[in-house]
């Protein structure tokens, strides 16, 4: 008698007990924290909030209360040093300002805390560089927050397309496009960001595409534009179109904006079939459809499956490398990777010509062992 099976589920949570759990201090109590990183330590299963830090006094004290952390786990960025004497701190989680990155991180990796890093990870190749090298002096580690690496259709889809399910890939369309309406927000300082739309949300299609492929191009060609008096791009670029070459005729076809409508997807084309996630880099709400060709029929199916907290699922992954003591996924070298190929991306800009990338042979050269499934 045949047996009916429903869908596979997920590993049985067993979440550690408090007293267990690595623990964080939060470095930023911007929106990004409070909206999204603070409550996802509710769906952690290792890892939990103990120590905060914030130039706002009043914002400390409501928040730490809000979590129950204690008020002598509070700090300022003058006395973020002292954060080596919180032994209840085991992970420095940087949320702040693009340019603030490095410092923090270095700052951090001298308290002799591991640490777990926005992206983009710096506003310089040499600055991602400095990190990497501060932590590896303390012997501590490092992660860049790609959260998208552990997003459960991201991570299908990585594994659709390196198993040449419907063929092998021949391009790859990806945008992410949203709106921007304050030119006073940091974001849209290049002091503070680094860059306009590449570096804050192309970043997304450029990682995705290296993480669904395994590989690294060889070769990028871009330009930018930004629509003159407008006062959101008096310091930022506003559009980036870029294409990246990668290791056996695969291209990918890259847009990031911030002045036009929601949208964020990318589409991964291959002999037989094609695949594509709409919400791609959303925190939550991905879509991923498939079509494939079986003889003379076209199959178009959408597959769904259990969405994971894409903060939690990040977090809890670094803290079992510091339980385990063992490498992330998205080390510091996978962020000066994306760099490296960002300041190629506006060099081409600049001179209106393509620009060659140093080759580099091998899968996942930049990144740790796969993450546990959560």
């Amino acid at each position: 008698m045949e047996v009916r099976r429903g869908p596979a589920v997920g590993p049985r949570p067993y979440p550690l007990p408090p007293d267990k759990r690595v623990g964080y201090a939060l470095v930023g109590l911007g929106h990004l924290t409070l909206e999204e990183i603070l409550p996802a330590f509710g769906e952690c299963k290792k890892s939990k909030p103990v120590a905060l830090v914030s130039a706002s006094p009043e914002k400390l004290k409501k928040v730490a209360q809000q979590y129950g952390i204690k008020p002598e786990s509070c700090y300022s960025y003058e006395n973020y040093d002292k954060l080596k004497d919180n032994p209840e701190v085991q992970v420095i989680y940087i949320v702040l300002p693009n340019s603030m990155h490095a410092e923090y991180t270095i700052r951090g990796a001298q308290a002799g805390k591991h640490i777990l890093c926005e992206k983009p990870m710096a506003t310089s190749v040499r600055e991602c560089e400095l990190m990497i090298d501060a932590c590896k002096k303390a012997n501590v580690k490092l992660m860049v927050a790609y959260r998208i690496q552990y997003e459960p259709y991201n991570r299908q889809v990585k594994e659709m397309v390196r198993g040449n399910k419907f063929g092998k890939p021949k391009y790859i369309e990806a945008q992410n496009s949203q709106s921007s309406a304050n030119p006073d927000h940091w974001r849209h300082k290049k002091d503070l960001a680094g860059g306009g739309s590449l570096p804050d949300i192309g970043l997304y299609c450029l990682n995705t595409s290296r993480f669904v492929l395994g590989t690294e191009p060889t070769e990028v060609f871009a330009y930018t534009y930004s629509t003159p008096g407008n006062p959101l791009f008096k310091e930022i670029e506003e559009v980036v179109s870029w294409q990246m070459r990668f290791p056996e005729g695969v291209f990918v076809n890259c847009v990031s904006h911030y002045n036009t409508h929601d949208s964020r997807f990318y589409r991964v084309n291959t002999e037989r079939g094609w695949i594509h996630v709409d919400n791609a880099y959303a925190y939550t709400g991905q879509q991923l459809q498939t079509s494939h060709a079986e003889g003379p029929a076209k199959m178009k199916n959408q597959m769904v499956l259990s969405e994971k907290n894409q903060f939690a699922a990040e977090m809890d992954h670094f803290s079992e490398c510091v339980l385990e003591n063992k490498a992330p996924h998205t080390p510091g070298e996978e962020g000066l990777q994306d760099h490296r190929i960002m300041e190629a991306i506006y060099q081409s800009a600049r001179e209106g010509r393509p620009v060659k990338l140093p080759e580099v042979k091998g899968t996942d050269v930049f990144r740790g062992p796969e993450p546990k499934p959560v």
